[in-house]
């Protein structure tokens, strides 16, 4: 069982311990194609392993991004996660309030542009720090 599976989430971002260089990206075990899709679209690096039992997906940071970098870019894809109604968490140290505002800002300006009004999604969950692993 991963994070995910455990917090009754659709995908947790967090820092693991000892891997400071990348964030790591763990979508629940079932996750929909669609999800894992949508982290791809937005820049995250999609990593499998096979075992003998099941497959682990997931997805990281794009190597060689500053750790400011990383937290923008994990930010920004939480919003088209939310849009399609996925439940996020990213751990709150690694969340980015100005990323956040203007991927905000970037959804509120492409939605004027097309049909009527509609009401932006709630910002993901900061919930408390989970212990890294």
């Amino acid at each position: 069982m991963n994070a995910a599976d455990e917090n009754g989430t659709d995908a947790e971002i967090y820092r693991k311990t000892g891997h400071p260089d990348r964030l790591h990206i763990v979508s629940r075990a079932d996750a929909p194609e669609e999800l894992l899709d949508l982290l791809d679209a937005v820049g995250l690096e999609r990593l499998r392993e096979e075992t003998d039992g099941p497959v682990y997906t997931w997805h990281e940071t794009p190597e060689g991004l500053s750790q400011e970098a990383q937290r923008q870019l994990a930010t920004r894809a939480i919003l088209p996660l939310l849009v399609a109604g996925y439940n996020v968490n990213i751990d709150p140290d690694e969340f980015d309030v100005t990323a956040w505002a203007q991927a905000m800002q970037a959804h509120r300006a492409s939605q004027s542009r097309t049909a009527g009004p509609s009401q932006p999604p709630p910002p993901p969950a900061v919930g408390p720090t989970r212990p890294r692993r």
